[in-house]
């Protein structure tokens, strides 16, 4: 018993040591003091060990940015009802590690418009994250970085080909449109998505967390 338990000890510690690499990180800071926005790199890490679902995101929009809180807006209110869990379970480390192709606001273009996430951030960190949570049961994908690097060549095609063989991917994950609001449209026009996937979704979510 004891030598599991140094064994957790030096396990948890790795993994609060990797947390706070990734908190410290600047490799971006003079790609974000290039951007319209003009930022500084504020890293928003939210994960843990253990967790048996792994959200993986695109990156924090400004709002997120602003209160360092993964999905804190609406794209997450969306969420959490997709997933059918409250805002106390999604924000539990134990059981969601939220873990973002890129860990920061981006910035915004000239036009006002999303950049994409550096993909320095995911060959950095990313790699490193995955191997250290061996335990997670469900990973839902959500968006195309995330669908083509988890995925590969399954996410060839573009994000409505891939989500539309949700199937395919099944049990292990479950890939996703962004939960924007501006992707209303898309979701209306592919009405398949809430009445077949999202109920086998909550079931997967459930049995997760069981």
């Amino acid at each position: 018993m004891e030598i599991c338990a140094g064994r957790l000890y030096m396990r948890d510690m790795s993994f609060s040591r990797l947390a706070t690499d990734i908190s410290a990180c600047r490799l971006c800071a003079d790609r974000f003091a290039a951007t319209a926005t003009a930022h500084q790199p504020r890293p928003v890490v939210w994960f843990g060990p253990d967790a048996p679902i792994l959200v993986a995101s695109q990156a924090p929009g400004l709002r997120v940015h602003e209160a360092q809180k993964p999905f804190w807006d609406r794209s997450g209110v969306r969420l959490r009802d997709w997933m059918g869990v409250d805002e106390d379970t999604f924000y539990d480390r134990s059981k969601v590690a939220i873990v973002p192709m890129a860990f920061c606001f981006p910035g915004y273009d000239a036009s006002g418009s999303d950049l994409p996430p550096p993909r320095i951030c995911a060959a950095t960190w990313r790699a490193r994250i995955v191997e250290a949570m061996p335990r997670f049961r469900l990973a839902l994908l959500i968006g195309g970085y995330a669908q083509t690097w988890h995925l590969g060549a399954a996410a060839k095609g573009g994000v409505t080909r891939t989500v539309s063989r949700w199937r395919d991917f099944l049990p292990d994950a479950i890939p996703l449109p962004h939960p924007s609001w501006r992707n209303t449209g898309w979701i209306n026009c592919n009405p398949w998505f809430e009445a077949e996937l999202l109920p086998v979704l909550r079931t997967r979510v459930s049995e997760a967390l069981a």
